[in-house]
This record gives structure tokens, sequence and C-alpha cells, in this order.
């Protein structure tokens, strides 16, 4: 991971555009992630930067990095009070027109068989996504996602479950496709009190090519 891969940086914080296939968390089996780059992320500082959040490690885009552990523990307060705004793009397998908001509470199940995965359930953790459709062609739909509450696998439950239209790519929630997952996380804005926001936009990846919004 290159200097081209940052998109925001100050002394506190470092946005970094991550490629599709890298994991944010080290794998069982010792295989290359995000903690193989953190060397080369350091830009002057004596420490690693640290992953405030997740990504899943097939979806590509800004993820923010604490430079020290007090911003951190700060941008770490701001995700758990719902005020980073994050905006994502995503490539559904089904035509999916207009927009609204998606109110589905997840819960994590598994099985000996299947592993892990999330599923609506009423009894599970608040989770909200406003959605809007931008464009659609050969019955899929590029699609904009807000998510308002920060689920792991949200975006991909909730398009699934709730739009009736899995990503794709996503071998989880629908199908495997040649193109990879297609969700990326597009735009992260991070209020900071006295300081100007954390902004950062990340360009569509290449799998993404005609379907530019």
């Amino acid at each position: 991971m290159h200097g081209d891969h940052v998109l925001f940086i100050d002394g506190e914080a470092l946005v970094i555009d991550k490629p599709a296939g890298l994991p944010v968390d080290k794998p069982r089996d010792g295989s290359l992630s995000l903690e193989n780059h953190l060397e080369s992320l350091k830009f002057g500082f004596r420490r690693w930067p640290t992953a405030v959040h997740r990504l899943d490690r097939d979806t590509s885009g800004c993820l923010l990095l604490a430079r020290n552990p007090k911003a951190g523990a700060r941008f770490q307060q701001a995700f758990e009070a719902g005020t980073v705004e994050k905006r994502y793009l995503a490539v559904l397998e089904g035509v999916i027109e207009g927009e609204g908001l998606i109110d589905l509470p997840l819960a994590k199940v598994s099985s000996a068989e299947a592993g892990w995965r999330m599923v609506g359930d009423p009894n599970g953790k608040a989770s909200r996504t406003k959605w809007r459709g931008l464009a659609t062609r050969d019955g899929r739909s590029l699609v904009e996602f807000r998510p308002e509450t920060g689920r792991t696998h949200q975006i991909r439950v909730h398009a699934a479950t709730g739009l009736g239209a899995a990503v794709v790519g996503d071998p989880v929630y629908g199908r495997a496709d040649r193109l990879g997952m297609m969700l990326h996380a597009a735009e992260l804005t991070v209020a900071r009190p006295g300081k100007d926001p954390i902004h950062a936009i990340a360009p569509l990846p290449e799998r993404f090519a005609g379907w530019e919004p």
C-alpha cells in the first residue's frame, strides 16, 4: 500500500482507500492483512496507526485509522454515537429504483456446517440504512447506501433481505461473481469539535467500470 492509497492525512487521522481482498484483521492462516502495511503508513510518526472501524475483506474504500491512542478513543466514540457519516455504493442483483430506509435489526447466527452469518431478527441489534437507487442496467442496479448504524455485514444483509436484491458477488448473502463483491465505501466524514472534519472520498475501483454515477 502506497501514498496513493491515502485519501486524508493530518496529525491525528489517516483515511486510506482499502483495496478489496485485504482483510483489516489478521487472518488465522497468517496471510497478508492491513497489519503488513502499517509500517509504511507511519509517515514520520513513531507508532503504527490503528484501524478505528472495520470493512469486510472484499469491501473496498474509506477506512479510518487513528495516528495516536487519544484520537483513536475519540473517533471510536464518534462511531459508537452514530455521528460518523458513511456513504457506500453497491451494485445489486435486481432492479432497484426510488429511495427509502431499511429498519431491520440484526443478530448473528452460526452453524457448524455453514459458519456464521447475520440475519434479520426483531430481537437483534437496531440497524438502519438509508438507500437510493442511482442507475439500472441489465437487471442490476447501482444503489447508494448511508448506514445510520454500524453493524457487521449491515449493508449486505439489508440489501439481500430488506431490498430483496443481494450485492453482486456477495458469497454469503448472494452468490460469487467474477467481478468480486461490488460494495465500496465511497465517502467518510467525521465531525471534530473545534477542528475541520475528517473527510475522504474513495474513487470507484476498476471493478465498477461502467457504473460511474
